[in-house]
């Protein structure tokens, strides 16, 4: 059964219809998006984010990792590949750059920089 698939120009218009669906968001990995996640009535299979760069301790990325522990397989995409803030050239023209492994078990997906 396939997942539906949710665009989302901001992770913050997250709610009960991406459930068990793909998101594919213009947001950055950060803390404060997955926040949204975290928070979100029912959670989604997987969400993909901007790595807006990686960041200063890796905090662009810091999703891969949190939303896993919570069994949503996660990954982001190169900010060099995809506009920041816009799903649609994510979804087009992003490069994944980081994958957990419950992200890369789920689809068979591969990153150059999978930590």
């Amino acid at each position: 059964m396939s997942a539906a698939l949710h665009l989302l120009d901001s992770i913050t218009a997250i709610d009960e219809r991406c459930a068990d669906g793909v998101i594919v968001s213009g947001s950055h990995g950060g803390l404060s998006s997955t926040g949204f996640v975290l928070r979100a009535p029912a959670k989604p299979r997987a969400v993909f984010l901007n790595d807006a760069g990686v960041g200063k301790e890796r905090a662009g990325v810091v999703a891969t990792g949190l939303l896993q522990e919570i069994g949503v397989a996660c990954g982001c995409y190169s900010h060099e590949s995809a506009r920041i803030g816009e799903a649609r050239d994510g979804y087009e023209h992003g490069v994944l750059t980081h994958l957990k492994e419950q992200a890369r078990e789920a689809g068979g997906l591969r990153a150059h920089d999978a930590p």
